[in-house]
């Protein structure tokens, strides 16, 4: 599969609203994206998404606060959750928002898969881990992206990468490199999310 199917359909791209609980269900497999708190997970949705500004991106931490939804035309539904692990967020405001994505995750039956975004520029961090695994316990498929691979020499992306896969015990295929600036990785994120949309129905 080459993932175009579904990415063909980014010309039709319909904000849905943000939801801080809740969220409609729609009749469409859905894709949501996860990850640190200024990890590029706004960057990442626009250049998959294939707009400059659908995803709000800013240079605070912790701005994506609800879970914002994007229908991608007859295709599959989008869905941005709250970032995580910002250390100047208040302990309450992170409770909650971890409390939105563990509601979200555990009451979704279109939920096709799990893209975690993971910073390439650093160690492996024990919060994805412990996502990586509990989604492993709810077996909802994931696939691990590694962004801002562009800012990274050849050998630092290697070794980088491969700590990555060492740590989250992936396979070979994981992490999958990404730059929202070069385009780098998208074909390949679009190609997991038609494979898992399509092994697990409309």
């Amino acid at each position: 599969m080459s993932g175009r199917i579904l990415q063909n359909q980014t010309g039709n791209i319909e904000f849905l609203g943000s939801f801080h609980e809740h969220p409609p269900l729609l009749e469409l497999p859905e894709v949501a994206f996860v990850g640190r708190s200024n990890v590029g997970k706004s960057s990442a949705l626009n250049r998959l998404m294939g707009r400059k500004a659908a995803a709000r991106v800013s240079s605070r931490p912790g701005r994506t606060q609800a879970i914002n939804l994007f229908r991608i035309g007859s295709a599959c539904v989008f869905a941005d959750l709250p970032g995580y692990g910002y250390a100047k967020v208040p302990e309450a405001v992170q409770d909650a928002w971890r409390g939105t994505i563990e509601a979200y995750l555990r009451g979704r039956d279109r939920l096709r898969l799990v893209v975690l975004l993971v910073d390439a520029r650093r160690e492996p961090q024990e919060l994805d881990g412990q996502l990586l695994y509990a989604l492993t316990t709810m077996r909802i498929p994931s696939c691990v992206v590694a962004t801002k691979v562009d800012k990274l020499k050849k050998r630092e992306r290697r070794d980088q990468l491969d700590a990555i896969r060492k740590e989250f015990r992936l396979a070979d295929n994981q992490p999958v490199p990404f730059s929202a600036v070069s385009g780098e990785g998208k074909d390949m994120v679009w190609k997991r999310i038609e494979a898992a949309c399509r092994k697990g129905g409309a």
